[in-house]
């Protein structure tokens, strides 16, 4: 990691480079979601079969990120950023065409696992690049613009696959990443600062083996669970055994690092409440945002009457308030300060949660285009300020292992907003239709009204989830600069 000091000689083309390589990993975790009806019967699978192509991206991505972050500190953020684009380009190559050329679906699934882990490596060491890279008086624009990138990606993924589903075929969905990913490895070589240091394997003589396996079971394995609970059925046997594993491991995890001298994620960082609390306002914001997110579609398309891809436009407000405010938050983030952002994104979001809970059949399209857009504001002003305070507080050499733990905040809470936002709408419609005595569906206006106190009730739910996000961003440090670690990496002092 010798080069990791120098700074970017060219900052504007830095950003460019990291920027698009996070969009494109992010991307891919909501790309294929639009396309699976087609996959499934392109293949002649359920589509049940068909989401794995979603699943597994997911699972890989959750198991290797932690790692990738800590093998980051080791190696240099450079070799790790470069494998990983070259690696993810591979895998969207094939992605697009192993499968047709095989005419089998499970050479889909592999080159899936084989993108996810360059995404990885591109997604887990971004943060950590524009911390290292970067001059502190313009880290916080460039963050800005690199984190509402990440978080834009996943946002548009399900409008970019629709299009290129149906304008081209579901091979493009994948095919879009390789030109981008080949500009990509040819700019970073230049652009980004030092050398590809040779790796030096015995650099690896004191790495967390153990650590590494049991964080990988234990993400993929809860994950899994939360994903697929709905599916195989929350009681069966594999959704149970999944549990237990995930469990198991954790425990294991956790005990294995606070013995190991040189841990895959120190928990020693949570012995900050401010660092601890930070990490929990990103968890929590993505979660409640997937979540809304996963709804929104069937509310517009269900609902308002509106045809897939006029549902998919109306989306994009979301998007365009997220990129607007994460690049004002860049610019304003040294003038302003974090704390003050972060509470202005929390009463954006609560606003348009809010409101989105008062929307029904006769809600205007505007209407639904203004709660979007707060929310989307909301989020790109929080991710800046959030994220440049997580990062100025990791040590030196825990900045890739901390910038992991960032990106997996982003996306592994996706799943679990997916899954209980999924499981509260669900059971509010059928305790609404008990209580109204709507056993067999005969009025279609009884059926939409009940929906839609579904719909309403579980954004009200989000809205309640954000206040508490906003108390604890209100009572988080943000006055805290700088934090120290004794031999034990424990926290000893605030400076």
């Amino acid at each position: 990691m010798q080069n990791q000091h120098i700074l970017a000689t060219s900052p504007s083309l830095f950003t460019v480079v990291i920027g698009i390589a996070i969009f494109m990993g992010a991307l891919d975790t909501t790309i294929v979601n639009i396309a699976l009806p087609t996959i499934s019967d392109a293949f002649g699978i359920s589509m049940g079969t068909a989401s794995w192509v979603a699943t597994i991206y997911l699972l890989i991505m959750a198991g290797c990120i932690l790692i990738v972050g800590k093998v980051a500190d080791i190696i240099g953020f450079k070799n790790i950023f470069l494998t990983g684009i070259s690696i993810f380009t591979i895998g969207s190559l094939l992605c697009g065409f192993l499968p047709a050329f095989t005419q089998s679906f499970e050479t889909l699934i592999l080159a899936r696992v084989i993108q996810a882990l360059g995404g990885a490596m591109m997604i887990s060491v971004a943060p950590a690049m524009v911390n290292v890279y970067l001059p502190q008086e313009i880290r916080g624009k460039n963050m800005g613009i690199i984190m509402s990138l990440a978080a834009l990606g996943t946002a548009l993924g399900p409008t970019v696959g629709g299009f290129l589903t149906q304008y081209l075929s579901w091979e493009w969905i994948f095919y879009i990443n390789v030109p981008i990913g080949i500009i990509g490895v040819l700019a970073g070589k230049t652009i980004i600062p030092g050398v590809l240091d040779k790796i030096n394997w015995n650099d690896f003589s004191n790495f967390d083996k153990k650590g590494a396996l049991l964080i990988f079971i234990t993400l993929a394995a809860l994950l899994f669970v939360i994903a697929e609970g709905d599916s195989f059925g929350w009681m069966s046997v594999t959704i149970l055994g999944s549990a237990l594993i995930g469990i198991i491991c954790l425990a294991g995890f956790i005990y294995t690092e606070r013995k190991s001298s040189d841990p895959v994620l120190d928990l020693g960082l949570f012995k900050s409440k401010t660092f601890l609390l930070l990490n929990l306002i990103v968890a929590l914001v993505y979660m409640v945002f997937a979540g809304v997110s996963y709804l929104l579609p069937f509310f517009l398309q269900i609902i308002k009457e509106f045809d897939a891809s006029t549902a998919g436009l109306i989306l994009t407000a979301l998007s365009a308030g997220l990129m607007i405010c994460g690049i004002i938050a860049g610019l304003m983030y040294n003038k302003v300060g974090g704390k003050r952002l972060t509470l202005c994104a929390m009463l954006l979001m609560a606003i348009g949660y809010l409101l989105m809970s008062r929307m029904n059949g006769s809600s205007s399209t505007l209407y639904i285009i203004t709660c979007l857009f707060l929310i989307g504001a909301g989020i790109g002003l929080m991710t800046t300020p959030v994220s440049n305070m997580v990062m100025s507080l990791a040590p030196a050499k825990k900045k890739g292992m901390v910038s992991s733990l960032l990106s997996l905040e982003r996306f592994a809470p996706m799943t679990i907003g997916i899954a209980f936002f999924n499981l509260f709408f669900v059971n509010s419609v059928l305790a609404l239709a008990a209580r109204y005595g709507i056993v067999t569906p005969t009025n279609l206006s009884d059926v939409q009204n009940v929906l839609t106190i579904g719909f309403d009730l579980s954004f009200f739910v989000a809205f309640i989830i954000t206040i508490l996000v906003a108390i604890i961003a209100l009572i988080v440090d943000w006055d805290v600069k700088e934090e120290t670690y004794d031999a034990e990496h424990s926290y000893i002092a605030m400076h």
